[in-house]
Order: structure tokens, then sequence, then C-alpha cells
């Protein structure tokens, strides 16, 4: 081939760079600026479902995303359009590359966030996520600011499967960015039983303070003599330890018996060991719950639940590894017990969990009281849905475990108050 062949076909190979690499950057640079239509996915009235400054603060979180990849559009565009030779060429195509990887990391960020929101489109759900809204600011509130740490703005949505989680302040997302509120996300099927959510409340107040850490060591400290090998497992359960115990302290035997109904399996499922996983055995879990009720409490319906447990899950039926470690922890639990409630803690400026969230305000005795007090206006009156919320969801969740055969009427009562506690909030906005 000649010279001047050679450099015909380069130079065609160049035109069709030079083509191909201008019709991604048009792609993903047009894709990154139809960005801003994902927010309108969500309605005006599911926005307007947000507590004012949860909505600005998400707002302006994802609007700061989607500058940034705009931001990013425009270096990739003007180093096409310095580019020169086929080498300078191919660099601009790596960088479509890693730009197309960018926004859809960020494409995902938002629609995670939008997908949330829209779980308010529903008003009844909406005023629902209102209320959980309201008593998650509740219980985070209570903690920190007896510690003078700023609450974060918090957003709750509504999703199927089988177990609670949070995506906690500050994380990082997808994008690299950090998360500007804490999302968390409740299940359908436990909507009106929310202890789940003071759990969730739990990790947010553990991972600003540092309770996590402590509370591992703590319980290192309080386990001392037992066996090295069972400390450390137990020790790597303290995450989920201390998110079920600031359940507990909000909400008292609500939470155990609510937990127990979402971990209960067939057979062997309850002994389930998983490498690295920071959730105790099931049947551990249920035990240590009943523990803090016969701590708090003395003696209740919670040692039904235990014999129930003990009935239906055999610990010979165990896998092996498991089921020695759960012959290990069982007499440890009181002690783990004292460990999550009764042992001052540095990040909680020297009180115990028990001192700054006292137990006893859910105590079935308590929950009761404050039910004849308030009469028959205790499920309508907005003073009493304002002012005690949290112990309200306590007192359902009482109910419903020891009033069975009222199940159903129980959760009416609970989903009309939150109702109700929506609209609350709405008149309020």
């Amino acid at each position: 081939m000649s010279t001047e062949a050679r450099m015909a076909v380069t130079e065609r190979v160049s035109v069709g760079l030079r083509s191909q690499v201008l019709r991604q950057i048009n792609h993903w640079e047009g894709a990154a600026e139809r960005l801003d239509d994902f927010e309108a996915t969500a309605s005006p009235e599911a926005w307007a479902s947000l507590e004012r400054y949860v909505g600005v603060t998400l707002r302006g979180g994802l609007k700061q995303a989607r500058e940034q990849l705009k931001r990013e559009a425009v270096a990739v565009r003007a180093g096409f359009n310095a580019a020169q030779s086929r080498a300078e060429l191919e660099r601009v195509a790596d960088h479509v590359a890693l730009f197309r990887k960018r926004y859809l990391q960020t494409e995902l960020l938002v629609d995670f966030y939008v997908a949330a929101v829209r779980a308010r489109a529903n008003p009844e759900v909406g005023l629902q996520l209102r209320a959980c809204d309201v008593m998650a600011d509740r219980v985070v509130r209570g903690a920190l600011e007896q510690l003078s740490v700023p609450v974060p703005p918090i957003m709750t949505y509504f999703t199927t499967g089988i177990g609670a989680s949070i995506l906690r302040i500050g994380t990082r997302l997808w994008d690299g960015s950090l998360s500007p509120i804490a999302a968390i996300r409740l299940t359908y099927h436990n909507r009106f039983r929310t202890t789940s959510l003071f759990h969730e409340c739990g990790h947010q107040v553990a991972g600003i303070t540092g309770w996590n850490e402590v509370f591992a060591e703590a319980l290192r400290a309080r386990l001392a003599g037992a066996a090295t090998e069972i400390v450390e497992i137990v020790a790597s359960w303290a995450s989920e330890i201390a998110a079920d115990a600031f359940a507990f302290a909000y909400s008292g035997y609500a939470a155990v018996v609510a937990l127990s109904d979402v971990v209960a399996g067939r057979g062997a499922e309850v002994f389930r060991l998983l490498p690295g996983d920071p959730h105790p055995i099931s049947y551990l879990r249920v035990l240590l719950g009943v523990e803090m009720c016969r701590r708090f409490y003395g003696m209740g319906p919670w040692d039904e639940l235990a014999s129930s447990w003990e009935q239906l899950y055999p610990i010979r039926d165990a896998p092996q590894f498991s089921g020695t470690v759960v012959r290990a922890v069982v007499p440890l639990l009181p002690r783990i017990v004292e460990a999550a409630l009764l042992t001052r803690m540095p990040c909680f400026r020297g009180k115990t969990l028990a001192e700054m969230v006292d137990p006893q305000r859910v105590s079935p005795g308590a929950l009761r009281e404050m039910e004849r007090k308030a009469g028959g206006s205790i499920f309508t009156s907005s003073h009493w849905i304002w002012n005690e919320c949290v112990r309200l969801t306590a007192l359902t969740g009482l109910r419903y475990a020891t009033e069975p055969e009222h199940g159903a009427a129980v959760l009416k009562q609970q989903e009309d108050w939150m109702i109700r506690l929506g609209n609350i909030t709405a008149r309020a906005a």
C-alpha cells in the first residue's frame, strides 16, 4: 500500500473514531442533563409529605450530585474538542467510559432516593410515613440531644421484604458522595408494628456516637472468663445487640415479640450462624430480648415466649457448631444485658443506655397506667398521639402480643392513629 493510501486509511479511521467518541459524549451528556427529570417522577404531593428540612436537605444533596456529573461532562467535552491526534481521541474515549460509569452510579443514587419519596404518593401511605418520620426523629433526638449532638434529617420509606434497614447519614454512596440524610427502610408487612424503626434508629445513634466500638469492648469486659472464641463471637454482634437494646429501651416487650415474629423460621433456620454476619443467632437474639424484659420487668408474657421458643426449637436440633455457641452464650445473657443497658459508656458521657432512655417508661405497668389515665381518647386525642406516639407504639405492640384474639382490631387502631399523626404534621408543615 502506498504512503498516500495509508494516510487516507488513517484519516478515515480518525474520522470514524472521532464520530464514535462524539456520539457517546452526546449520549451520556444528554443523559446527565435529563437526570433533572428524575425528581419529577415523584409527585409534588410525595415531596410535600417529607418534613421540610428533610426535603430541602435531600433535594440539595441530589442537586449537588447531578451538578457534579454535569461538570464532569463539561470536562470530557473540552478534552474532545482539544484532541488532535488518534492517541488523544483514544484517551478521550477512556474518559467517556469512566463518565458512563459515573453517570450510572449517580443515576442509581438519584433513583434510590426518588423511589423512596415515590413510596409516599398514596395519600394514606404518605401520612403513615410522616408518622414514622416523627417517631424516628423523636427517638434519635431523645438520645442525641442529651449528648449535645446535632440530630440528622431522617426519611422513612416502605418497601417489600422481610427486614428493615438503614442508610445512615454520611454513608459513602454509589457515586462517591456522602448520604445527606438517614434513610430508613421499613417493610409493608410490618408497617403497623414499627418497633423495627427504633432498631434502625439505634444504628444511626451508634454510628454518630461510636457506640458500637465502645460496646464491643464493654462486652469483652463483662464476659471476661468465658471462652475467648465465644467472647469474640458475641463482640462481633455488638452493633445488632446495641440496636436491639435501643429498640427495647423505647418500646419494651413490643420490640422483643415483633423481632420474634420476624426471625422465627423452620427447624435449624433459627440456629443459622453465618461468618461475618453481625446479627446474633436468631434463637439467642430472641432469648436476649426476653432477658432484657426479665431484668427490668420481672416475670411476664415474655417467659411464655421463651418457653415456646425452647419447645419449638430444641437446641439438640441445631448444627453442631452453632449449637455449641448457643449452649455457651445462654448462661451469659444476663451479663450481655448488663453490658448493653447498665454499663456506663464514655460515648454517652458516662451514662448507661437505661439512664438515657428509661425502659421502665414502657413497662407493661406504665403503659397500662397511661392507657387508664387517657381513657377512651388515647388513640384519638391529638394531645396523646402527638406527645406519646412512641409509647403508643409500645402499647399497641404489647396488646398485639398479649391479646392475639383482638390482633386485627389492635393493628387497625395503630393504623388510624398513625394517619392522625401524619395529618397533624401535615397541617403544621
